[in-house]
Parts: C-alpha cells; sequence; structure tokens
C-alpha cells in the first residue's frame, strides 16, 4: 500500500493534552511507512485548533462544529481525510515506528475491512498493584483475553484501529448515540461501528494484529478505584445502546467468552498466588476482577431497562428521534 493511500487521524479536545498532542504527531512522522496525510479533529475548541494549524503546519486541522464528543469529531476527521485507508490514533497515545507498516499490510487481502493492533499502557505513577491485566479496556488498553497472534475479532480498540474509506461512505460513520464525550468514561463507539460494518459484509473480517503497537498514557486519577468502578458501570451502560443498536446477541458475543473464561481465570490464578505468597495485593486483584464483573453487569441490566446515560443525555434508542438524527450525521458529506 502506497504511503499516499493512508491517513491518520487524531482526535483532540483540550489544551491540557497539547505536549502528548504533540509527541502523538511526531510519532506519526517517524512511520516506517509514512501517512500521506495526518488529520488532527479538534471537537469544538476554536483556540486549540488555531494553535495546531500555527505549531503543526504539515499537519491537516479540522474543528467539530457539530454535538461535542469523540464521535462526531472523529467522523470530522474521516470527512477532511484523502486517503484510501483511514487509521486513528488517540492524541495521548505514541506509535511504534512500524506501526502504520503492520497495519497497512493486511490492507492486501481484500477480505480485511479493518486492522488494529495492541495499545500498551504508561502509567503516570506506575501500575496500582490491585489493578487487573483483565480489565486493562478501562484505561482503553489491551487486556488479558485479546489473541497473543494476529486473529480476527469483533471490534477494534479505538486508540489503535484502521478501516478501508469506503466504509464510511457506504455504512455511515460512528454513531453520537453511543461514546465518549470528554473525561466522561463512556465508550463502545468503536464496537458498534466494527459491529455494523461486519453486518453489512458477510465473509468479511476485522484483525487485531498484537505487533502494531501503540503506547497510551494512562493519568494517575485512573489508576483509582473510582474510576475503575465508574467506567466499569459505563461500559455496561454502553452495551446496553449498543445491543439497542445493533442486536443482543452480536453485541455481547465476545463479552460472554470473557466472563466466562478469562474472568473466573483471573480470580483463580490470583486467588493461588495469594496463597502461595500470602500477598494482600493478589486478594485485592482478584476482588477488582469481580468488582469490575458486578459493577458492568449491573451497568449493563441498568442500561436494558432503559436508563439514561450520562454521555448522550437522551436513551439511546435506534428508534428515538435523536439517535435517528445522530446516526444520519455520521454519514461523512
Amino acid at each position: 500500500m502506497k504511503s499516499l493511500d493512508v491517513s491518520v487521524v487524531v482526535c483532540t479536545y483540550s489544551e491540557r493534552r497539547w505536549n502528548e498532542l504533540v509527541a502523538a504527531v511526531q510519532s506519526l512522522r517517524r512511520q516506517h511507512v509514512a501517512p500521506g496525510e495526518i488529520v488532527v479533529a479538534v471537537d469544538n475548541n476554536a483556540p486549540l485548533a488555531a494553535r495546531a494549524r500555527d505549531a503543526l503546519p504539515d499537519v491537516v486541522v479540522v474543528e467539530n462544529r457539530d454535538r461535542r464528543g469523540l464521535s462526531s469529531t472523529r467522523n470530522a476527521g474521516i470527512a477532511a481525510a484523502q486517503g484510501e485507508i483511514v487509521a486513528f490514533l488517540d492524541d495521548d497515545a505514541v506509535a511504534q515506528p512500524d506501526w502504520l507498516a503492520n497495519l497497512v499490510a493486511w490492507y492486501e487481502d481484500p477480505r480485511v475491512l479493518g486492522a488494529g493492533g495492541a495499545v500498551e499502557p504508561l502509567w503516570e505513577r506506575g501500575r496500582p498493584g490491585w489493578f487487573p491485566d483483565e480489565f486493562d479496556w478501562v484505561v482503553g488498553c489491551s487486556y488479558r483475553g485479546l489473541p497473543r497472534r494476529a486473529a480476527a475479532v469483533r471490534n477494534l480498540i479505538g486508540a489503535n484501529m484502521s478501516f478501508r474509506r469506503d466504509l464510511f461512505e457506504s455504512a455511515g460513520g460512528f454513531s453520537a448515540a453511543v461514546g465518549r464525550v470528554g473525561e466522561r468514561p463512556v465508550g463502545c463507539e468503536e464496537t458498534e461501528f466494527c459491529i455494523r460494518i461486519l453486518q453489512r459484509s458477510p465473509g468479511c473480517v476485522l484483525v487485531y494484529d498484537p505487533r502494531a503497537r501503540v503506547a497510551h498514557q494512562v493519568p494517575a486519577a485512573r489508576g483509582r478505584v473510582r474510576y475503575f468502578v465508574s467506567r466499569c458501570f459505563a461500559e455496561g451502560l454502553s452495551k446496553a445502546a449498543v445491543a439497542r443498536l445493533r442486536g443482543r446477541g452480536v453485541a455481547l458475543a465476545t463479552e460472554r467468552r470473557y466472563a466466562l473464561r478469562v474472568l473466573p481465570s483471573g480470580v483463580a490464578a490470583a486467588t493461588r498466588q495469594a496463597l502461595a505468597s500470602r500477598s494482600v495485593t493478589s486478594l485485592e486483584r482478584g476482588g477488582a476482577i469481580a468488582l469490575g464483573l458486578a459493577t458492568t453487569t449491573a451497568g449493563y441490566l441498568l442500561g436494558r431497562a432503559g436508563w439514561t446515560r450520562a454521555a448522550c443525555g437522551t436513551r439511546c434508542s435506534p428508534s428515538s428521534p435523536r439517535s435517528r438524527t445522530a446516526l444520519r450525521r455520521a454519514r461523512p458529506s
């Protein structure tokens, strides 16, 4: 794949992450396979967009003036992108030099709709001992239970993913009825999109390749129990929204295996370690797995019962007028 065929979109919203944004852009400039363009999409922040235009003259800067949130900002970046492949990197992540090369190689197979890779946490103050590897998705990173080798998956991780551009033209963009707004600990907008394009393209796949690596900053606040619980609960609410939009079976297919196999294995391993070494930290880690599962399940059940999500301020049902409008806006012009 020629370098000119790839656009990389980096979404941002706050001046507080300026240094991280610059580091993300610099990591893209160091790629072995250079992107044809780098697009910085700014969420409703004109001063930040102006600063980016001045400081990053070789970057395309576009503003999301629509509904606030990551979904709409990604869609603004997609609309500006010119590449046949559109990749996404978080503004607080740094890509390894061979990141793009590993992703792009998969597009030689016409069955591949998208490709993503591993997201490794860079803890600001070190990883908390109680924080289980099985829940690294809480901080937007790869977690225990994902494939260790390249494999087809249901959905990619938002901080490290790419898609064929024509998918956005045919299936629409990311739904504003699901996903993150600012610092609110919600998500699943990429899950909904991945499920949607797979449903429209039988026989095609999304590939997770752990060789395509990015390092993701994790602020100290996200290593606290309070954030862990709120993020798990919000994930449950988000999964309920995805289930309403795309169907319960496919929305929970990966989660069933995770809950029935990966998490019990994690609790058992923590218990064995605690008994062998009399480690309180191991017991805490096992307890965190149980707490995370219970909290996520509670969020999902309340979401299915019709709880309003803080992220969108409405019941995220496909029959709701606001949701239908959000999905229409998700289609790039």
